[in-house]
């Protein structure tokens, strides 16, 4: 489905960054997996992916910092060639009440989660432009939708992203350039792993479906918006969130 493929995917060390690169591997595409901190998950996930016979890189990059994103994105371009998809998955929390939040706590969720998108997508946009059917995909959450509390800077931020997300589709349009974004509800992964009992038990009766999701659930969409099948849609937000958020 995305054979001879190049993916950029930010964040892929981990949860749901790491299932869409291995199941954008397993499709064929070769894989730029993009990390901060963890160097042994993110060599971990360059196994798994090269285990599906495609190329997979990893570099490590602070999306939020505008020249060292440049510098990475470039030797990106460098290394594969050229760049057909790219994931802006990368994203921090640091949840509290809006009257407790701190200034470094906002801004650092806004730097990482809103400004690392833009990062990214401004360094790779000519590649991208320059290949056949480009296509970018944010993560946004549900919670940049309906709000949360607790979230006020995550919530803008990803409200962020997809006013970013309907703006670069219109302007990368002409192109043959899609651009969409898929926000996830509750999600198995390390972080809601780690929640009070009680908590997940309280996020999962306020959804329909009575479960949360999982991160191959999230990964099989981005793969069908990567793919040929995709190709008359853009500037959508698709909510895979069991239901959620109606």
């Amino acid at each position: 489905m995305l054979k001879g493929k190049t993916a950029v995917i930010t964040g892929a060390s981990t949860g749901i960054g790491k299932a869409i690169a291995l199941n954008m591997a397993e499709q064929g595409a070769n894989i730029a997996i993009i990390f901060i901190g963890d160097k042994k998950s993110a060599l971990d996930v360059k196994k798994q992916a090269e285990g599906f016979g495609v190329k997979a890189e990893i570099y490590e990059c602070d999306v939020s910092d505008f020249e060292i994103s440049k510098t990475v994105c470039e030797k990106i371009v460098e290394d594969f060639g050229s760049v057909n998809i790219l994931v802006n998955n990368a994203g921090i929390i640091r949840d509290n009440l809006l009257l407790r939040m701190s200034e470094a706590d906002f801004d650092s969720v806004i730097s990482v989660n809103l400004k690392g998108v833009f990062n990214i997508t401004k360094h790779l946009s000519r590649s991208i432009m320059r290949s056949e059917a480009g296509r970018i995909i944010n993560i946004v959450s549900v919670s940049g939708i309906m709000g949360n509390a607790g979230q006020a800077n995550y919530s803008a931020a990803k409200a962020g992203v997809i006013g970013l997300t309907k703006t670069t589709a219109k302007e990368f349009a002409g192109k043959s350039v899609t651009c969409n974004a898929i926000a996830p509800g509750f999600v198995v992964t390390d972080m809601t792993a780690s929640l009070p009992q009680a908590v997940k038990d309280n996020a999962e009766s306020s959804i329909p479906l009575k479960r949360m999701g999982t991160v191959d659930e999230i990964a099989n969409v981005a793969v069908f918006l990567a793919s040929d099948m995709s190709s008359y849609i853009t500037g959508e937000v698709i909510k895979v969130d069991g239901g959620m958020c109606m």
